[in-house]
């Protein structure tokens, strides 16, 4: 891989108030290279959402270091960050075109912001039919393609997804996972996604890292991505992944999980 995009070191994050707080995040240590698709999986509660809000820079940090070093031809001390959440999130008096032109509006983007190529988005996205509609004439897998071009859009220098098609049917899902590893390879997104599907893991990521409710990363896979989504059942990493799994982590839900 090459440089680092992204570096946590003894990250410790608590929830709660003391003494009962709790640390989601114990210690961990993490780094994400430019270029890399990097995929975190684990169990409900295992601090997934956390450490991409963390990774954000939405929720500070109780102890320990995020470091975001500069990219090439990036200004400033902390270079751009793009998110997407489980819902799209996008503004409904907004069309899609308003939406993915938003971040033009905010000061800190606007000296990398291109309108030009925010437009070619729509096309490369799939949406240039769509670009005066309404977020409420939008199919959920459209809406979430949307709120993607608009991450995309102010030039990240990491793209973090928090579980995106979750509330998809399983096509749309299959589809939009398609979609998303033609969309990382033409732009050379840096990507870290969260998310509890091992099966869409293997499927998308280059490197596979596991929260399993201890409070660091218990396990990292580099992985070379199948061709064919069929082939993910027969992939030795997929058992070495579900193996790793914990079902005592606090609030956990880990059923269905092997199913995936």
């Amino acid at each position: 891989m090459g440089t680092v995009a992204v570096r946590l070191t003894g990250a410790i994050k608590r929830h709660g108030r003391a003494p009962a707080a709790r640390a989601v995040l114990d210690g961990l240590d993490l780094t994400v290279d430019r270029d890399e698709f990097l995929v975190v999986v684990g169990p409900s509660g295992s601090g997934k959402s956390t450490l991409l809000r963390v990774l954000a820079g939405l929720e500070p940090l109780d102890a320990g270091r995020l470091e975001r070093p500069a990219g090439d031809g990036v200004a400033g001390p902390r270079p751009p960050t793009g998110v997407v959440f489980q819902q799209p999130l996008l503004l409904p008096w907004l069309t899609v075109r308003q939406n993915i032109r938003l971040g033009q509006r905010y000061r800190a983007n606007r000296g990398r912001f291109d309108a030009g190529a925010a437009e070619e988005l729509l096309a490369r996205f799939g949406l240039t039919a769509l670009g005066d509609a309404y977020p409420d004439q939008l199919s959920g897998g459209q809406a979430q393609r949307v709120a993607v071009a608009r991450a995309v859009a102010v030039r990240p220098d990491v793209l973090l997804l928090d579980e995106p098609f979750s509330a998809l049917d399983p096509s749309t899902r299959a589809a939009l996972q398609d979609w998303l590893r033609e969309i990382v390879a033409a732009l050379r997104l840096t990507v870290v996604l969260v998310t509890h599907d091992v099966d869409e893991a293997l499927y998308l990521g280059d490197r596979i890292a596991l929260l399993d409710g201890s409070g660091r990363v218990a396990d990292s896979w580099r992985h070379q991505p199948p061709a064919d989504r069929a082939e993910v059942g027969d992939l030795p990493l997929r058992a070495r992944v579900l193996a790793g799994y914990r079902t005592d982590v606090v609030g956990a839900d880990t059923s269905g999980v092997a199913a995936r």
